[in-house]
């Protein structure tokens, strides 16, 4: 599920246009000043007019030169501005939470303090009266300092964070292509050899074919056991990537989830079990995680893995919108697996049947393998 990540992508995106709403502080003055003209009320229109394409200019900005142009822009606006509008200064102090977008540190706090130096001149120099300018000029110096240095600490921990997913993306790429690698030798050192008995078996069988033709009827049985076993280790092979283990695979699903905004809370308390039984777990809770991420819209989630009697169990429960429809390819593929060493799984959506029933998957298993069949004797005709 992305949904929880695209909301925070969107709430990140335009939080910054909601601090707007300070601007309203531009109205007090001309409402409740009794000598306030229609003139007044068009230069504050006009003030703000040319106010947000600068404020949403720096938004966007990433220049640092340009930036610090249309800060000092906006600066500018607010010497301007607060001869017609003590309110005016508030501008200044969009200008300095912006200013923590420079880099490096030492740049924006040199363009905070000079930010908070000019909102001192202009509370100085104001022509509002002064019992007004105390209300309305003085607060902004300090909400200048203060969010200044806000706005710098925001920034750099932006920055980390995005030198933090570089790096981060960067390790998952390096170990994408060491995985890779693994994987291109192991199938080397797997299948190279056997593929060159079935080659030299096969041109073997074919060059007595015309001349012995029960020992190539052999030999190409040989080529035929030969293929088995090679696909029998194959398969093992790739189990063995797909299944990294129980322990691997919850820390996988933990990241998954938090990735999607889900809360996730675990309790695993399992023995040593057969390869085929972790694997068959860790595949099973891989499953379950991805049904929750992408199709429940579930808020939280629970993973528990125990001991029970003879037996163990895997049960993955979450909020989310219930299970519907057949099953998929990915659940029957579960079931099958889980079947082959004698387990089932069971499926459940809530009893409520409200909008958010949540769904349940339980996974049983016998501590060990069941013991194959014994093959019986043809009967003679």
């Amino acid at each position: 599920m992305r949904r929880g990540a695209s909301v925070n992508h969107l709430a990140a995106r335009y939080a910054p246009y909601l601090w707007l709403v300070y601007l309203g502080a531009l109205v007090f003055q001309p409402a409740f000043d009794p000598d306030t003209t229609a003139v007044r009320w068009i230069a504050t229109a006009v003030l703000v007019a040319l106010f947000l394409p600068l404020y949403r200019a720096a938004l966007a900005e990433r220049h640092q030169r340009r930036l610090l142009m249309l800060l000092a822009a906006m600066a500018g606006l607010t010497v301007v501005g607060t001869t017609v509008n003590a309110a005016a200064g508030v501008f200044i102090v969009y200008a300095a939470a912006l200013a923590g977008r420079l880099h490096p540190v030492r740049r924006a706090v040199t363009a905070d303090a000079v930010l908070a130096l000019l909102a001192g001149v202009t509370f100085v120099y104001s022509p509002t009266p002064m019992p007004l300018r105390l209300v309305a000029v003085a607060p902004i110096v300090v909400f200048v300092m203060v969010i200044g240095a806000t706005g710098i600490i925001d920034g750099e921990r932006a920055r980390t964070q995005a030198q933090l997913r570089r790096a981060d993306q960067e390790i998952q790429r390096l170990a994408t292509i060491a995985e890779r690698e693994r994987i291109a030798r192991d199938l080397h050192d797997l299948l190279g050899h056997t593929l060159s008995v079935i080659v030299l078996k096969a041109e073997l069988a074919a060059r007595l074919l015309p001349t012995d033709s029960d020992r190539a009827g052999r030999e190409m049985r040989e080529v035929e056991q030969t293929a088995r076993t090679a696909l029998g280790e194959v398969r093992t092979a790739v189990a063995g990537y797909r299944a990294r283990g129980l322990g691997a695979e919850l820390v996988s699903s933990r990241r998954a989830l938090a990735a999607a905004g889900v809360e996730a809370e675990a309790r695993v308390d399992l023995p040593v079990l057969p390869a085929e039984h972790e694997a068959a777990l860790a595949l099973a809770l891989r499953e379950a995680v991805t049904n929750v991420v992408r199709h429940a819209d579930a808020r939280r989630i629970s993973i528990s893995a125990c001991v029970t009697g003879d037996g163990v169990r895997l049960e993955v429960t979450d909020d989310g919108r219930g299970a519907r429809g057949p099953d998929g390819a990915g659940l029957s593929g579960m079931r099958e697996r889980v079947a082959a060493l004698g387990g089932d799984v069971d499926l459940q959506t809530g009893p409520d049947g409200g909008p958010r029933p949540g769904t349940r998957v339980l996974v049983r298993l016998p501590r060990t393998a069941p013991e194959p069949a014994t093959p019986t004797a043809a009967a003679g005709p």
